[in-house]
């Protein structure tokens, strides 16, 4: 049994971080929701309480009974999870007279208790929060503070619990990893055995069990997760894969061919669908955003439905959902506001009838091509850029024609070959350029030309939650400007965006 820390939940914007951290040192945990946490289980070697947008004095904050963690096995929390423990046995919980929300210092540090081992004095960490522990429980000792907070940190007298009102999850908090190992390694006994081979040997011995002879039919992109999860199938049933790879015509230049014989020269039981027709008709005359993604998706599903009916007596449908895709369905305040169709399929399990198997449902990204290195996956693709399902078709401002994806298309092969001939690819989380439904005047030769405008797009990001635009060098960008314009025709004039997430988004739609 895979031993594991526990992550309750109170929905704070950091809770992901925590799981990061933690997995960062090779150790295994889990997010549930504070109700709908599970009950314990000799697995589970510790608990960590998240923080929380809530105060713990508004009417309603959560407020879990946690007797059955209390004691029973080592407990962390973390801002609202330590305002929570001290609030819930008597202490005082106030507003703060200014709110603390930044770096701090820790002017008192208690290094003999284990959760601080090796925390310096001085040791910048980041607070995020609007209330602040006035006065501890009895029984409950303060370990740690900063100029401002006195209960910056503390441990309960007899038990293993512990609580923090700095985030160590962030790396503002310079040593907030080895609070995190101080927690995890030493006081909770981890053994940090959780490794991508450890993974993949579990992971592959599992679906043998699951999938027995079965037969798998699988979509995949031509990205890092829908490969990796092929793979790890693949190595457990063999030919009883079946995978798809389907051209919708808004794919980047060539992408269809290249990707395609990667595949087979990984082994991959492979059918490419040249469905390029199908989509731009289903496109006509659509330029609102959502539109064009309902019916990008849409056609998809019913390509793919045709493709899949084609195999006899496929059982299971192979997705390549990853940890962050399963936290926010069952998220403390349920799915967060759309913002625009997640590019994902929806509907196709119910309409299939097909039983669903995710084997990275349990990763993140950055675990997905750790996996992918150890399974000696090309580079290529597991360094590959994030592109959106909806590939070109929301890079294209309005409706999409088959020449303005050709335009499209030469713009970006220009640009992300730029990025890569300059060796800048890797410098970058997400590239590519989009076709803007604006004409402009320009001057070529002694003749007035009334042309496209397309904007390019690099941004720099950890997991896309949040990103900043990338500072290329001016020299690149001039450069790539006059080859696109010189040699891609129907443009005549070329923009860098310099806008971050938030306020915008990565993607123009």
């Amino acid at each position: 049994m895979t031993e594991k820390i526990l992550i309750l939940d109170f929905g704070s914007q950091y809770t992901q971080l925590i799981a990061r951290r933690v997995r960062e040192l090779n150790v295994y945990c889990e997010i549930h929701p504070y109700n709908n946490a599970p009950a314990l289980d000799e697995s589970v070697k510790g608990v960590i309480l998240s923080g929380s947008p809530c105060s713990v004095l508004d009417d309603g904050a959560p407020n879990p009974d946690l007797s059955g963690y209390l004691e029973q096995q080592p407990l962390l929390g973390v801002c609202y999870g330590a305002q929570l423990l001290a609030h819930s046995h008597g202490g005082k919980v106030l507003p703060s007279e200014i709110r603390e929300y930044g770096r701090a210092r820790l002017s008192r540090v208690d290094t003999h208790f284990d959760l601080l081992k090796e925390i310096s004095l001085d040791s910048q960490v980041w607070m995020s929060h609007g209330d602040t522990i006035a006065e501890l429980p009895e029984g409950f000792q303060v370990i740690g503070s900063t100029p401002d907070v006195q209960v910056a940190a503390f441990k309960v007298e007899g038990q293993d619990t512990y609580g923090i009102q700095f985030h160590p999850e962030v790396t503002h908090s310079v040593e907030g990893k080895t609070v995190l190992r101080n927690f995890v390694v030493h006081i909770c006994g981890c053994s940090q055995d959780w490794t991508p081979d450890i993974f993949i040997d579990a992971t592959v011995a599992e679906l043998k069990e699951k999938l027995g002879n079965d037969k798998v039919v699988m979509a995949l992109s031509g990205g890092v997760d829908s490969t990796v999860a092929a793979e790890l199938i693949h190595r457990a049933i063999g030919d009883n894969l079946y995978c798809i790879f389907v051209d919708n015509g808004l794919l980047r230049k060539g992408e269809f061919e290249q990707v395609l014989e990667g595949y087979r020269h990984m082994g991959l039981n492979i059918r490419g669908v040249d469905a390029k027709e199908k989509f731009y008709t289903a496109l006509e005359g659509i330029s609102d955003p959502e539109g064009k993604r309902k019916a990008i998706g849409r056609t998809f599903i019913e390509v793919f439905d045709e493709e899949a009916h084609r195999i006899e007596e496929v059982t299971w449908l192979g997705q390549g959902t990853i940890y962050p895709d399963v936290i926010e369905s069952v998220s403390v305040g349920g799915p967060s506001v759309t913002i625009k169709s997640h590019h994902n399929v929806g509907g196709l399990p119910e309409r299939m009838k097909l039983k669903i198997v995710e084997p990275l449902r349990l990763l993140f990204k950055d675990e997905v091509r750790r996996v992918g290195a150890s399974l000696q996956i090309d580079p290529n693709i597991l360094g590959r850029h994030p592109f959106p399902g909806p590939g070109l078709g929301i890079r294209i401002l309005g409706d999409i024609t088959a020449d303005k994806v050709r335009i499209l298309q030469e713009v970006d092969y220009l640009f992300i070959q730029g990025l890569r001939d300059h060796n800048l690819y890797d410098e970058v989380w997400q590239a590519g350029a989009m076709l803007l439904p604006v004409q402009s005047v320009g001057v070529m030769g002694d003749e007035r030309t009334y042309e496209q405008v397309v904007a390019l797009r690099a941004v720099t990001s950890v997991d896309g939650m949040t990103a900043d635009f990338s500072h290329l060098p001016h020299e690149f960008l001039g450069e790539i400007s006059s080859q696109i314009i010189n040699r891609v025709k129907g443009v005549n004039r070329v923009v860098y965006d310099v806008s971050s997430k938030p306020p915008s988004t990565i993607e123009w739609e």
